[in-house]
């Protein structure tokens, strides 16, 4: 990729989508400007990775080809407001910050403008993330190809219409926090049982990954890999039984229904 590419503000998501950017060799460290307020973590990345260090955020917006809003979510609108002005005619806008739409965008940037509003989740540091990427009319489809490209540098990646941007908060956004919680609640039965802890973790957060593999590379329905597990009269299906009784799958869904609800609520 030949494009320019610019971050304003780089914390641990704008971070991983550099470091994956960068590791990928698809944008030389050389075609890549980072700015922050603090002039010590830029320069820091600058030293990391060999990138760019600007001076303010109109620089990068008046460098790059591609600008990446990493910004917390509370600030991205008054960010982009002040750079409104050094973009760049074709420059194409990209946001990672939840709750902002690309109608709020288009509102502080011109609606004449290139936008598009990407959701990575935080699995994005080890490589392994899942982002929504949602573009407006503007965005070209060799630009959305160039996004979703940078996306999969750190995991997968897939294009969505921006009403299902709620369902993604749900279903992805926010769910590693359950998935979390779902390991240590296994990790401490081990240690009630005896595992050590250090052990309970590996062998529970291990389970996990490996199940979503095979969900991911079998194809087959998560019911029909879960019913290859559980033998008749055997350990799994007692344990089964037990989920079922405490409403395991009724929790979740009204878990992730009062998530995607908040996420309604945080976009208004």
């Amino acid at each position: 990729m030949e494009k320019k590419i610019g971050f304003i503000g780089c914390g641990n998501m704008g971070k991983a989508i550099l470091g994956g950017l960068i590791a990928s060799g698809q944008v030389p460290a050389s075609n890549i400007w980072v700015y922050t307020p603090s002039a010590d973590s830029v320069e820091a990345l600058r030293e990391q990775y060999g990138i760019n260090a600007a001076q303010s955020a109109q620089d990068v917006a008046q460098i790059t080809d591609i600008v990446f809003g990493a910004v917390k979510p509370g600030d991205m609108l008054k960010v982009m407001g002040d750079i409104a002005s050094s973009l760049n005619k074709d420059s194409l806008v990209v946001s990672i910050a939840a709750g902002i739409t690309l109608d709020q965008l288009a509102t502080v940037l011109g609606h004449d403008r290139k936008l598009v509003r990407a959701m990575p989740n935080t699995p994005a540091l080890v490589n392994a993330g899942m982002t929504s990427i949602t573009p407006n009319v503007l965005v070209t489809p060799e630009d959305i190809a160039d996004i979703v490209a940078i996306f999969r540098c750190f995991g997968h990646a897939e294009v969505i219409s921006e009403a299902m941007i709620h369902p993604v908060v749900g279903v992805s956004g926010s769910a590693p926090a359950y998935v979390f919680m779902f390991i240590e609640a296994m990790a401490d039965a081990a240690v009630l049982g005896g595992m050590p802890r250090d052990k309970a973790y590996k062998f529970a957060a291990q389970a996990v990954m490996g199940s979503a593999k095979m969900v991911l590379e079998t194809g087959q329905h998560p019911g029909a890999l879960k019913d290859m597990v559980c033998s008749p009269g055997g350990t799994t299906i007692e344990a089964v039984r037990v989920l079922e009784q405490k409403g395991l799958r009724s929790a979740v869904m009204e878990a992730m229904e009062k998530c995607m609800e908040k996420s309604r609520q945080m976009s208004k």
